[in-house]
């Protein structure tokens, strides 16, 4: 049984050391061929880029052309107003009732048990508040 052990061990010792020895020597370039690589530019420049270092062309017009487009599409006011706002800009008018109605509309749902009191967590309309 000791042997079955130690031949087991020394097989996996073997195997372990021997992965190590065989890809170091099969996986890196001498320098010579690393330099050789670095004169024909074979190598891809330095970064974390893996595709086309140079962005593609998205636009068939020059910029002339663009620069035309756009004061003609100013002059007829085509333009959209500059910044991420999308409808009106003009700030909100706030309440259509005046706060003499607000008081009195508030007023008349306290007397009338409707308001939540103080403190309390909020209930379904349609149930009544425990007392």
């Amino acid at each position: 049984m000791k042997t079955k052990l130690v031949l087991g061990a020394v097989a996996a010792a073997v195997a372990v050391f021997s992965q190590g020895a065989f890809a170091q020597a099969a996986s890196s370039p001498t320098r010579a061929e690393v330099k050789a690589d670095a004169k024909k530019g074979a190598l891809a420049p330095a970064g974390e880029a893996t595709g086309s270092v140079t962005p593609g062309k998205a636009s068939d017009k020059t910029r002339d052309e663009r620069k035309a487009t756009t004061k003609a599409d100013r002059s007829a006011g085509k333009l959209a107003p500059a910044g991420e706002a999308t409808g009106s800009t003009a700030p909100g008018k706030g309440s259509e009732v005046d706060r003499a109605a607000r008081k009195a509309d508030t007023k008349a749902a306290v007397k009338a048990g409707k308001t939540q009191p103080a403190g309390e967590a909020a209930t379904p309309s349609s149930e009544k508040p425990m007392k």
